[in-house]
């Protein structure tokens, strides 16, 4: 993308991080390495620590443009989206309806099912109490390894891996804070095989990354802690394989209106050979070793280049 000449980057920029929800330290990260990006681009910014009172200090503030370091519920459902359009207040990534859509993976599912991509089944889950069950109560129509995640969460927060799924844990083991609503859970099925993602930066897809780790499966300690997963891109899979995730990727970013940037994540069964999309992400992270600022760079773009074109970008719905 061509630098814009005709763009004020004295005008305040705001770097949106934080917040009060679980993913908020994930979000501290990649707001600090936005900000030192936008720095050397040139940009007039600054880190806002988003609290409560954040419709206020964007009031008071009076910034040019927000760039959307959010993770999570808040920032990436599609609330702050909603807030920065009333202010009118440019923003990076996307705007209401594919955040909303995007943060829910029921809905996602429901979104992009019938535009041919492939998802994991849903296994109905039930919750009596403290007392969870697959199925209908002891009688599991279902038992087999199982992902049980919230509906609504990124990160792989609350995300567990059930080898027997007649041997739940109880419900209170999602509940991290009890000064947070319940979360509501689904169920899916553990797809066998390997972990894959692509990046998708304005609505085309650039390559394939594939995950390994020594965890179990790629939960957060495995996304985020020192050496717990390496990347390879691109992945060492077949070409149908590539071609069908890449065009997937894009599929789901433009059939729900994404904006910037977004990622999508997939479980690829190399044993049947059948690959399933598990979620897109409109708030991808953004460090300078996450796994989309990896993929670009990789495609030529630098990590400082992609905070300019998305600074550059930023709009209202």
């Amino acid at each position: 993308m061509t630098k814009r000449q005709d763009i004020d980057r004295s005008g305040l920029t705001l770097i949106l991080m934080g917040g009060w929800t679980a993913e908020a330290e994930v979000s501290r990260n990649s707001g600090k390495a936005c900000y030192d990006s936008a720095i050397r681009k040139g940009w007039t910014a600054e880190c806002l620590e988003v609290e409560r009172d954040i419709a206020q200090q964007l009031i008071t503030r009076k910034p040019a443009r927000v760039f959307n370091a959010l993770h999570g519920q808040m920032g990436e459902d599609g609330n702050i989206q909603g807030l920065l359009n009333l202010l009118e207040i440019p923003y990076t990534h996307s705007g209401v309806l594919a955040s909303a859509i995007a943060m829910d993976k029921p809905a996602t599912k429901a979104a992009l099912s019938p535009h041919g991509i492939r998802f994991p089944d849903d296994l109905n889950i039930t919750i009596d109490g403290d007392v969870m069950c697959i199925g209908h109560p002891n009688q599991p129509k279902f038992n087999a390894p199982v992902v049980i995640k919230p509906r609504n969460d990124g990160s792989s927060i609350g995300v567990m891996l059930i080898e027997d799924c007649t041997k739940l844990p109880p419900y209170s083991t999602w509940i991290q804070n009890p000064e947070q609503s319940a979360p509501q859970l689904m169920a899916e099925p553990m797809i066998p095989g390997r972990e894959l993602t692509v990046a998708v930066l304005n609505g085309q897809p650039l390559t394939v990354t594939e995950i390994t780790q020594s965890n179990h499966f790629y939960d957060y300690e495995a996304k985020y802690a020192s050496g717990g997963s390496q990347h390879q891109l691109p992945a060492d899979v077949p070409d149908h394989v590539a071609e069908q995730a890449m065009a997937w990727a894009a599929l789901a970013h433009n059939v729900l209106g994404c904006r910037g940037v977004s990622r999508s994540d997939f479980r690829w069964d190399d044993d049947k050979d059948e690959l399933y999309m598990l979620e897109i992400n409109t708030q991808p992270g953004m460090t300078a070793t996450s796994l989309v600022p990896e993929q670009t760079a990789y495609c030529g773009t630098s990590m400082d280049d992609l905070v300019d074109q998305l600074l550059e970008a930023a709009q209202c719905d």
